[in-house]
């Protein structure tokens, strides 16, 4: 490598980024930090990343087979806790960082993870870099702005982290745009860069059609998913093109009524017997649903991104999605539809379009598959990486001007 390797702190505190995805509170966020981590290891950077303890089975600090150093602090229970009660952790989670060696640079990522993560870098005087994955929406306003605050100090911090971060990465245009216009941070200081996918894990398969074609949900089951349009949209079909609806993901801590309140939504709408809820998914299995699946439905009301839809057109899966925020970004127009409507009779009839038509299905099938392989994880972390090294070389430079 051409620049020197650097030593990442990337700090990850309501979640930790080893666990499965779509439960719990462990989504996209989980996945990008991960990716982008152990192809940073990979490139001869030592990176540690560092989350809250939510398990007695692990020791503090372990290598993974990827390099990464995974560090666990304890703060709060040892248990996996809502996000509305993680503000009571911080201090003691800013305590524990104190434990991790040299470093050049910190990355945290969510709000939470910064409220610690930017007084720790002030301390070791090391640049933070901030990455907020989604942002919190007055409650006043429509769901379609973002997701609730979950707890009292959110908004403020958020705003604070915005300003005093020395750079943020964002993971859309979008979110760059409400980083900018919401948390009035620097424009300068805002640098996009989009998630991968994995596209040997992530690969087109035989779709099945047999007893019928299924299409897919993936999400943690709250109401920012939008999840009852899915249920609406299956119903709405005509019987006779109608598929099964697979629903992989369980319930956002905090949320768990949720599941039911679908369950019984389906129930009222007669879809019982097409509607399938298969829990939270290892990546693995997650890829084989989503290989062999007739369409992969994104019907969230806002999304910083929604990696989920590039996960479905690396399996060479058309997607159904919200028009919101990143969910333009990732995917191409070619492969997708992308709904301004929530009205279930046009998803409905998109769907039903898109199962009748198979030349129509091949076309939006390969060109995901096509859009997909560009996005790798190697470019994200290469991206990431190329920020961090900017902002290690100016507090360089500022400090020898101190000198």
């Amino acid at each position: 490598m051409h620049h020197t390797s650097l030593r990442i702190a990337v700090v990850a505190l309501h979640t930790s980024p080893f666990s499965a995805p779509g439960s719990g509170d462990v989504g996209g966020m989980n996945v990008l930090v991960r990716a982008t981590a152990e192809r940073m290891a990979s490139e001869g950077h030592h990176v540690e990343v560092i989350t809250r303890r939510f398990t007695r089975d692990l020791p503090a600090v372990s290598r993974r087979p990827s390099g990464v150093v995974l560090r666990l602090v304890d703060a709060g229970p040892a248990s996996l806790r809502p996000k509305c009660e993680q503000e009571a952790f911080l201090a003691a989670f800013r305590t524990g960082l104190d434990a991790v060696g040299d470093i050049d640079i910190v990355h945290s990522h969510h709000w939470l993870a910064g409220m610690a993560g930017l007084p720790f870098a002030h301390d070791r005087h090391v640049p933070h870099v901030q990455s907020f994955h989604s942002i919190a929406a007055h409650p006043s306003t429509a769901l379609s702005e973002g997701e609730r605050p979950e707890s009292a100090g959110r908004l403020a911090g958020e705003g604070w982290l915005a300003r005093a971060s020395d750079a943020i990465v964002a993971v859309s245009h979008a979110e760059e745009r409400t980083i900018v216009d919401r948390l009035h941070a620097d424009p300068e200081r805002v640098h996009v860069v989009l998630p991968g996918v994995d596209s040997t894990l992530f690969h087109p398969a035989a779709r099945r059609l047999e007893p019928r074609p299924y299409v897919v949900t993936a999400a943690r089951i709250e109401p920012l998913k939008g999840l009852d349009l899915a249920l609406r949209t299956i119903a709405a079909m005509p019987t006779e093109l109608r598929p099964d609806l697979v629903m992989a993901g369980g319930p956002t801590d905090g949320y768990e009524g949720h599941v039911e309140e679908l369950h019984a939504l389906a129930e009222e709408l007669g879809v019982t017997e097409r509607v399938r809820f298969v829990g939270p998914l290892s990546r693995e299995d997650l890829a084989a649903l989503f290989a062999h699946a007739s369409a992969v439905l994104v019907p969230s009301h806002s999304e910083t991104y929604g990696l989920v839809a590039l996960e479905a057109e690396a399996s060479g899966v058309p997607v159904l999605a919200s028009a919101s925020g990143g969910l333009c970004e990732a995917v191409s127009e070619r492969s997708a539809a992308l709904l301004t409507s929530r009205d279930p009779h046009e998803w409905a009839a998109r769907l039903a379009n898109l199962l009748d038509d198979h030349a129509q299905w091949e076309t939006l099938s390969a060109a995901g598959a096509r859009f997909a392989r560009q996005r790798t994880w190697d470019r994200t972390a290469h991206e990431t990486v190329q920020v961090y090294q900017q902002l290690v070389a100016a507090a360089q430079e500022r400090w020898q001007a101190c000198a």
